[in-house]
């Protein structure tokens, strides 16, 4: 599902510089405690969505499936990025925000 305010908010985020994009350089500051939001593309591999949910919940860190890995990459001015992790907490609130409205409405 294409959420433009989603998008619009991770362009803003990365423009701050206040994301991090790709597995392993995610991963890596998942494990730092640096994340507080990890957005996975929806057609990104099984697998890669199986990792991060598991990490997700083993460093308790939010975690959205949406979107698709063209309209990710191209929000954050990046190519071929399935996975995004928000270094600011109140965009990642923003974000999740968002997200639960759109779920629920």
């Amino acid at each position: 599902m294409t959420n433009k305010k989603i998008l619009g908010m991770l362009g803003l985020a990365s423009r701050a510089r206040k994301i991090t994009f790709g597995a392993d350089a995610t991963e890596n500051e998942i494990k730092k405690n640096k994340i507080y939001l990890i957005i996975v593309a929806e057609d990104a591999s099984e697998r890669t969505k199986e990792k991060f949910m598991k990490t997700a919940r083993n460093y308790n860190v939010p975690i959205i499936v949406c979107d698709s890995i063209d309209n990710l990459s191209k929000a954050i001015g990046k190519q071929n990025k399935a996975i995004i992790g928000v270094k600011d907490i109140n965009i990642a609130i923003k974000i999740d925000k968002i997200n639960r409205s759109d779920v629920n409405g």
